[in-house]
């Protein structure tokens, strides 16, 4: 499978590159674009403020430039948080789009957005204060509404961003649960 998976809003950060080396292990080609230019944080709050400055519609322009040339392939569109919100957006304008892996993170979802029985994995931490469970709710009805088959896994007790071992919101457990659960995902599509 061919996987363009995109960072948090972190940046580009030693547990995206990861994250890639685990996919590829498990067979997929993954590629990372980096749409903060070379930017890391290591707060939320200095990632924040970057990711303002540099604006979404300019950070969805180097999205979709990054994965334009492997779209024909049929992607598998994936990301962590911010990633996980931009991967959504490109995924559901992507008529070739074969699957949607989120982790941690959903994003809007447009009125006019149709996709033929994409399949869709969530994880996320339960609670989680960016993605709370009503928003969660809406966000799956939503989905369905587009076309999409949608599967959500909730992580209780686990931190935002818990796949990431740099992070504070690391949980190990759920971390591998997750991977676990995403990789048996990816090799159905």
């Amino acid at each position: 499978m061919n996987i363009m998976l995109f960072h948090s809003t972190y940046g580009l950060r030693p547990a995206v590159h990861a994250a890639a080396d685990r996919l590829r292990a498990a067979g997929h080609e993954v590629r990372v674009p980096d749409l903060f230019e070379g930017h890391t944080f290591d707060t939320v709050e200095e990632a924040m403020a970057f990711q303002e400055e540099v604006g979404k519609d300019e950070l969805l322009k180097r999205a979709v430039l990054a994965a334009a040339p492997y779209s024909d392939q049929g992607l598998v569109y994936a990301g962590f948080s911010l990633g996980a919100s931009v991967a959504q957006t490109l995924a559901l304008g992507d008529a070739k789009a074969r699957g949607l892996l989120l982790l941690h993170g959903t994003s809007d979802i447009a009125e006019n957005a149709s996709v033929e029985e994409l399949p869709v994995q969530l994880h996320v931490a339960d609670p989680d204060p960016f993605e709370t469970q009503d928003w969660l709710n809406s966000w799956y009805l939503q989905m369905q509404r587009t076309g999409a088959d949608v599967e959500v896994y909730r992580y209780p007790g686990a931190g935002h961003l818990f796949t990431d071992p740099g992070l504070p919101d690391h949980d190990e457990a759920a971390a591998e649960l997750a991977w676990k659960v995403g990789i048996g995902f990816l090799a159905t599509l």
